[in-house]
């Protein structure tokens, strides 16, 4: 039964729950189940939570069993109010209006759109990157546009995301892609979500990475950020920028993370088929640089090594509207992570023409 309210933030709801064997905190999408008052009876998941997962340690409301929420429009369609489902074949299934499909009020940019006119992308495999690359971009250009394409890597609802949430006046909007929802706009591919970025969200920069809570195995294909690759094959066909935001540590306690992750370098080294920038901050410790060239030279072949100054980056960084945090590590713990993820915002940043924003379609 639920105890109290905790919090709220869009599309979240966090709960205390009591149950046989004791209180626990609980997460409730109000678009799914319902909105949740002390009082009131909830069934739990509580896989995430037994296990001890690290995003949240939450268990999941999946309905309230005295009070369902009303069933959908019975008019034999579904064509005026969208009919993308998402999270298919699952008990809570959403049916969402896409944003390319015909009741879309997009309907008509969409059915022409086929090229992101070089808009620059920024691609990374973590969730946490997305603040840090916003500053960095914003350190050098905050008039700047920038868009979210969220892919499904990791958490499904984008509402799961309090950075997100805390980003919401700081981007032109968010694009969940694939089984991914609970965005400003939803697309069934990475490319459809690119495309509205472009030509719906009329983004000067967009940022492609999964949302939090990736699934990982330790083995150097077992990782779901390992898709990030297809993003820049996706980017180029449509004539975008790619930039890839590489995950590099001097934090992470896991030899396989520290320096260059091994993620990127399968990403970028054996999923990529095309050529991408890859920024990396100009000042490095020595030792970290040397570690850091030798591990991203078999990537030169394919793609530009760009070194990045820094300066000003960790006051932008400081001043993140949402906190900083990868593996539980925040900004001091792992700076070079942080860094790294500004920079290739900053050159991104630095593609746009003097007078950024496109016309609107």
């Amino acid at each position: 039964m639920v105890s109290s309210v905790r919090r709220e933030w869009r599309g979240a709801i966090e709960l205390v729950v009591g149950t046989p064997e004791g209180m626990v905190k609980a997460l409730a999408y109000p678009e799914l189940v319902g909105t949740p008052v002390p009082g009131d009876r909830v069934l739990l998941n509580v896989g995430a939570l037994v296990m001890g997962l690290g995003t949240g340690g939450y268990a999941l409301v999946v309905a309230l069993p005295d009070r369902l929420p009303p069933d959908p429009v019975q008019d034999g369609t579904t064509r005026d109010s969208g009919h993308l489902v998402k999270a298919r074949y699952t008990p809570l299934q959403p049916i969402l209006l896409g944003v390319d499909e015909e009741a879309s009020p997009h309907h008509a940019v969409m059915a022409t759109a086929d090229t992101l006119d070089d808009m620059p992308v920024v691609l990374a495999d973590l969730h946490s990157a997305l603040p840090a690359i916003l500053a960095g971009i914003h350190a050098d250009r905050p008039d700047a546009r920038v868009a979210y394409v969220m892919t499904d890597g990791g958490a499904l609802p984008a509402w799961f995301s309090r950075t997100l949430a805390g980003l919401a006046d700081h981007l032109t909007g968010t694009i969940t892609t694939g089984q991914a929802f609970g965005g400003d706009l939803e697309a069934s591919t990475v490319h459809t979500g690119l495309l509205a970025a472009r030509h719906v969200l009329n983004a000067d920069i967009t940022i492609v990475a999964q949302g939090p809570g990736n699934l990982g195995t330790g083995t150097p294909w077992g990782f779901s950020g390992v898709a990030l690759g297809e993003a820049v094959n996706a980017t180029v066909t449509l004539g975008g920028r790619p930039i890839g935001s590489l995950r590099i540590s001097d934090g992470d306690a896991r030899p396989r993370h520290r320096g260059v992750s091994h993620h990127s370098l399968t990403a970028y080294g054996k999923v990529a088929l095309v050529p991408a920038d890859l920024p990396v901050p100009a000042d490095l410790p020595a030792d970290l640089a040397k570690e850091v060239t030798e591990a991203l030279a078999p990537l030169t072949t394919l793609h530009r090594i760009v070194e990045i100054p820094t300066d000003g980056l960790d006051a932008a960084l400081q001043a993140s509207p949402v906190p900083l945090s990868t593996m539980g590590r925040g900004l001091l713990e792992d700076h070079v992570y942080f860094i790294s993820a500004a920079v290739a915002g900053r050159h991104a940043a630095s593609l746009l023409p003097t007078s950024s924003g496109p016309a609107p379609s």
